[in-house]
């Protein structure tokens, strides 16, 4: 019998895979959110052949649709009483600015908007399973800038690092958020930099954040140690008591001091809320 029901999205490839991997493992119930649902169901028989696990599920979630984010909360809600653990894992980074069907840029959308929807709707199964949210970020967030006046990237000049770097400073205030909103209701957060790890990630980029990406692949570490942090922070006893907090190799470390502070993730939050529209609790 599965002690867990852990959902996880972007599971599909890379980190995400080898995460999911690693929890059934541990005989997690698993409910894989994916954009490609032919992908997802090779993954679940993949999965159940290497593990024996068969509390594998998948449900279609694509981040760059509110909507579709919207009906892949509705479905676990009608499936599911709790939730004890939300991997927040998709992500990507994009060469060029791009608008998502919801009018937002893909950047900021894929990597923070659509889980801050997400979290939110499954928010009354999470408080249910005094859940562990874990949210992917990246020692990128070092230069990211919370540039609040141009979310969206429309009055500056685009670039696919700084956009991924704001994101991924954004996944951090998320984090801590999270933590100072929900912690009466036996939620704790994380925020995890997984390393640099040797997938297909930014694979579309070009210019100099292609050219960044090469120089590092050589000294790119394998997916399978990419996501250790992030099952270490779903399976170890006594991790709510370092709720907020920023971790790779499963050690709490520094973000950095534009991360913590508490007037940008206050408005992150507010603009936020007010960008999904309403909220089906």
């Amino acid at each position: 019998m599965s002690l867990k029901t852990t959902v996880i999205t972007g599971a599909t490839s890379g980190i995400g895979k080898e995460t999911a991997l690693a929890l059934a493992k541990k005989d997690h119930t698993l409910y894989l959110l994916v954009r490609n649902t032919i992908k997802g169901e090779g993954l679940k028989a993949d999965i159940i052949a290497q593990t024996g696990n068969k509390n594998i599920h998948v449900v279609k979630c694509d981040l760059a649709d509110l909507q579709s984010v919207r009906h892949a909360a509705d479905e676990l809600k009608t499936s599911l009483f709790a939730i004890n653990v939300l991997i927040n894992n998709a992500g990507g980074m994009f060469d060029k600015r791009e608008l998502t069907k919801d009018g937002f840029e893909m950047t900021f959308q894929t990597n923070h908007l659509g889980h801050f929807l997400l979290t939110q709707s499954l928010m009354p199964l999470l408080e249910k399973g005094h859940a562990r949210i874990i949210n992917i970020s990246s020692d990128a967030h070092k230069i990211g800038k919370a540039n609040f006046d141009d979310l969206q990237w429309g009055q500056q000049k685009y670039s696919a690092m700084k956009a991924y770097g704001m994101a991924k400073l954004f996944n951090i205030y998320f984090t801590k958020s999270l933590a100072e909103k929900y912690a009466d209701k036996g939620i704790s957060s994380f925020a995890v930099h997984p390393g640099i790890v040797n997938t297909s990630f930014g694979a579309g980029v070009g210019g100099f954040s292609k050219f960044l990406l090469a120089i590092a692949r050589p000294f790119m570490i394998s997916p399978e140690k990419g996501a250790e942090t992030s099952v270490y922070l779903a399976t170890e006893p006594g991790m709510e008591a370092k709720s907020c907090q920023y971790f790779t190799k499963k050690k709490m470390v520094k973000s950095s001091v534009l991360s913590w502070s508490e007037a940008n993730r206050n408005k992150l939050w507010d603009i936020s809320k007010k960008l999904v529209g309403n909220i089906r609790l």
